[in-house]
Order: structure tokens, then sequence, then C-alpha cells
């Protein structure tokens, strides 16, 4: 699957990456990032994920063709 991350996100991780791990939804992808990265801990739990362009609840079920986007909070002004 291919993983896409922004704003401070990308200060734990390479903006795009491949994951070649069997990941079965968006909850268990969190959590394996935050074994792979435990500083990113507090940020990815207040993301939101999308999956091919729309966003999905952790329990959405993930495929190894998907593209997975993780938009961490923002504030405007």
């Amino acid at each position: 699957m291919k993983v896409q991350v922004f704003a401070k996100l990308k200060d734990y991780f390479d903006k795009e990456f491949q994951l070649n791990a069997n990941i079965q939804n968006a909850e268990a992808l969190k959590e394996h990032l935050i074994r792979s990265n435990p500083a990113a801990a507090g940020i990815l739990e207040r993301c939101r994920f999308a999956v091919n362009d729309e966003f999905v609840d952790t329990h959405f079920q993930i495929t190894e063709n998907d593209t997975i986007f993780i938009i961490p909070p923002s504030s405007g002004g």
C-alpha cells in the first residue's frame, strides 16, 4: 500500500512511502506506524485517515493496492 502523510507527520515519516506489511484496517495501520515511530503516537492518535481520496473510519478495511492519506488536525485563521 502507498501511504502519504501531511503537515507535522512529515517530521516523523517520509512524505510518501510504500508499506508491505499485512495490515487489515486503518486502526492497524495507525498502530503499526506508532510501533515504528513511538514519537509520532500523540499526533497519530488525532489524525484522520482517507483511503483512495475518501475519509474512512478506523475500522475501514484496506488492501495492498490502496493509497492511504494520513491527515493531522490543523487550525486555520
